[in-house]
C-alpha cells in the first residue's frame, strides 16, 4: 500500500468555470471570478472586505505595506511557522521577535506576549496552526491597551472559528490560503481580510499595484494613476475560477475533512492515554476545520525513527516547521532566548497523511502501523 501525504481533491466544478471564465475573454485579475469568491468570503463569514491574492504569502506583505511596517519597528510573532509569516514583515526592515508556543499546542503562548511588548512594537502576528484557533480575547486584551495592531495568519484556519467568530475575522487583519495542501484550494492563491473599514481604500490602492484602478473602474474617481505603494498581488481570473468551483462545495469538503480527523483521533487514542504520544490540543473555545492531523513523539530520535518506519511501510508523513529563530538567516538576529516549546514540536511533531480522499481502510493501516511501531 502506498498512501501519499496530501492528494488535492477537485469538486468537478473548476473545469466549468475555468471554461466559463476563458468564454468571456476577461483573464486578468479583478474580474467576475475574482469578485465572486470575494463576495462568498464577505456574505459566509461577515468579513468587512476581503481581497484574493496570489499567495497567502502576498496577503501578509500587503498587511504589512497596510500598517506602515518599517525600519525601527517590532513585530511579534511565533517562531514556530512558515517563513512567510516573518519575511512579509522583515521585507519592510521591521525587527522580528519570536515568541515561544504554549505547551499544550503550536499556537503561540499568550502569556508571553506582555513580556515581549515594547515602544517599538507595532504588530502582534498569530498563527492558527492546523486550524486550531489562539486565544483571540487574551491577545486582543494584550494588544488594545497598547494600540497595537493584530494579524492574523490563518493560512490554515478556513471556515474554522473561535468561539462564534471566523478566524481571520476578530484581528486588525487576516488572511487565508488556497495552496494546494489547504482544505480549498487554487493550487496557489490566499486572501487579505480587511476587518478595520479605515484600511479598505488603501488595501484597494496596494493590491492594484499602487494605483486607484478600482476606484477608477466603479467610478469613483476621474483618472487612473499611481497614488501609493503597491504591487501586482492580484490573480488572474482563471485562478479564481478554478477557486470558485471548490468554494461551491465547501461545507462537503470541511464535512469529509472532519471526518478524517477523529477517525485519527479515535484510532490514536488508545496510543496516546498510554503515554506514547501525544495527539492534537483543541481547546474549548476552537472549533478547528479538519485541516491537518499531526503526533508529538516524546523524542526526536523517536519521531525520526517512527518517520522511517512509516515510510518502509509505504505511508508518506512528514514533520513541520523549523523554527525561525534558529534558521541560517534569523540566528543571529534572535535576542538569545531559548523556546523550548517552539524548539520541542520542530524536534518532535509528525503530520500524517491528510486529503479528501483518504479512505477510513487507509487510516485504519496508518494506525495500525503506528501502533506496530510502538508496540515494537
Amino acid at each position: 500500500m502506498k498512501i501519499p501525504f496530501n492528494k488535492p481533491h477537485f469538486t468537478g466544478r473548476e473545469a466549468f468555470h475555468l471554461s466559463q471564465a476563458a468564454y468571456k475573454g476577461k483573464l486578468s485579475g479583478n474580474g467576475d471570478y475574482t469578485r465572486d469568491c470575494q463576495l462568498f468570503f464577505e456574505k459566509k463569514y461577515g468579513f468587512k472586505k476581503t481581497l484574493f491574492t496570489t499567495s497567502c504569502s502576498d496577503a501578509l506583505e500587503m498587511a504589512a505595506l497596510l500598517l506602515g511596517i518599517g525600519p525601527g519597528d517590532e513585530v511579534i510573532m511565533p517562531s514556530y511557522t512558515f517563513v512567510s509569516t516573518a519575511n512579509a514583515f522583515a521585507l519592510r526592515g521591521a525587527s522580528i521577535v519570536f515568541a515561544d508556543s504554549n505547551p499544550l499546542n503550536p499556537n503561540i503562548d499568550t502569556e508571553l506576549i506582555e513580556s515581549l511588548i515594547t515602544p517599538k512594537t507595532r504588530a502582534i502576528v498569530v498563527v492558527h496552526y492546523g486550524g486550531i484557533a489562539c486565544d483571540m480575547d487574551r491577545i486582543m486584551q494584550v494588544a488594545n491597551p497598547h494600540n497595537i495592531a493584530v494579524v492574523e495568519d490563518a493560512a490554515q484556519g478556513i471556515d474554522a472559528f473561535y468561539k462564534d467568530k471566523p478566524l481571520g475575522g476578530i484581528g486588525k487583519l487576516g488572511t487565508f490560503s488556497f495552496h494546494e495542501t489547504k482544505n480549498i484550494t487554487s493550487g496557489e492563491g490566499g486572501m487579505l481580510i480587511v476587518n478595520d473599514s479605515s484600511l479598505t481604500g488603501k488595501a484597494e490602492i496596494i493590491w492594484e499595484k499602487g494605483t486607484n484602478r478600482a476606484a477608477f473602474a466603479r467610478g469613483e474617481v476621474e483618472k487612473y494613476e499611481w497614488v501609493s505603494l503597491g504591487s501586482s498581488f492580484l490573480p488572474n481570473e482563471l485562478t479564481a475560477a478554478f477557486l470558485y468551483g471548490q468554494l461551491e462545495h465547501l461545507e462537503a469538503i470541511q464535512q469529509k475533512r472532519l471526518e478524517i480527523w477523529k477517525e485519527y483521533y479515535r484510532q490514536l487514542t488508545p496510543l496516546s492515554q498510554s503515554g506514547f504520544l501525544s495527539l492534537p490540543h483543541v481547546p474549548e473555545y476552537a472549533r478547528h476545520n479538519g485541516h491537518l492531523f499531526y503526533v508529538v513523539t516524546r523524542s526526536s530520535t523517536e519521531r525520526d525513527q517512527l518517520l522511517g518506519f512509516l515510510q518502509k511501510n509505504g505511508i508518506h508523513a512528514v514533520f513541520h516547521y523549523l523554527t525561525l529563530h534558529n534558521s541560517p538567516y534569523y540566528k543571529g538576529r534572535h535576542d538569545g532566548r531559548i523556546l523550548h516549546q517552539a524548539d520541542r514540536y520542530a524536534a518532535t511533531l509528525l503530520r500524517l497523511p491528510f486529503y479528501y480522499g483518504l479512505q477510513t481502510s487507509e487510516i485504519e493501516y496508518i494506525s495500525e502501523v503506528i501502533s506496530r511501531f510502538y508496540s515494537n
